[in-house]
């Protein structure tokens, strides 16, 4: 049974979480249709969300926190290059990159500290 104070907890994600960035979604659905594929707009789009994903891995990788700050930095480099070169080995594989360079970081992780 879901008491009372869960049911706060669940309904503040939903106000805060879910319903704003749900809002954002639909808005730009609604605009995503009229852009042009290969419009300036959508290359300037496009390319600020690689910088943002790059900034994000960036700090990851160079000012970790949690967990991460015990996997030394040679560990978390050689995972991007796995990460990288599984990318480009598989046809351009966003999901391979990702899953091998979360596979390296875990075996190594794993590694070291056993």
């Amino acid at each position: 049974m879901i008491h009372l104070d869960e049911w706060s907890a669940i309904l503040i994600v939903i106000l805060v979480g879910f319903l704003p960035t749900e809002m954002w979604r639909s808005l730009a659905v609604i605009a995503g249709r009229r852009v042009q594929e290969g419009s300036e707009l959508l290359l300037w789009v496009r390319s600020v969300a690689a910088a943002l994903l790059a900034a994000i891995v960036a700090r990851l990788i160079f000012v970790p926190t949690g967990p991460l700050v015990d996997i030394p930095l040679w560990l978390r480099l050689v995972c991007i290059l796995c990460g990288i070169g599984a990318f480009l080995a598989i046809r351009r594989s966003v999901f391979a990159g990702v899953v091998v360079g979360e596979l390296v970081l875990i075996g190594g992780a794993w590694w070291l500290l056993h």
